[in-house]
């Protein structure tokens, strides 16, 4: 699975596809690219507030009297806001997508389908280990 950083194997040959009782179905590309966009959109999600919200702050910071009296409060203030957004950022984009994700079967490539088609009719969805 992709727990950093997606890797060419992962995207050729794909990911575990497991049933609901957690039975390995076989190996999906397609589960592989589902679960990097998933990764991709949260990390995104994580960085946009630290990158956007302390400049306004500050910008509205340095305009001040207090400011301008103790500049050397400048940095500190600044890892401090970027602190406080990944505190509340991290969790709350690492929660956007669960860790154990689902697709359809008919999702799937098409020799997949047709194996898990063969071993459990009754699958109609498949779960897979999104990464981090």
């Amino acid at each position: 699975p992709c727990f950093l950083f997606p890797s060419v194997r992962e995207l050729k040959y794909g990911i575990p596809v497991m049933d609901e009782n957690g039975n390995r179905l076989g190996e999906s590309a397609n589960a592989a690219k589902q679960a990097i966009v998933q990764v991709v959109v949260s990390r995104i999600g994580m960085a946009v507030p630290a990158m956007a919200i302390p400049p306004v702050i500050m910008n509205s910071l340095e305009k001040r009297a207090f400011m301008k009296r103790f500049p050397i409060l400048n940095a500190p203030v600044q890892v401090g806001l970027v602190g406080l957004c990944l505190v509340f950022a991290t969790p709350l984009c690492c929660a956007l997508f669960p860790q154990k994700s689902s697709m359809s079967v008919s999702g799937l490539e098409a020799d997949l389908q047709e194996r898990i088609r063969q071993l459990t009719p009754e699958t109609t969805t498949v779960y897979f280990n999104k990464g981090l």
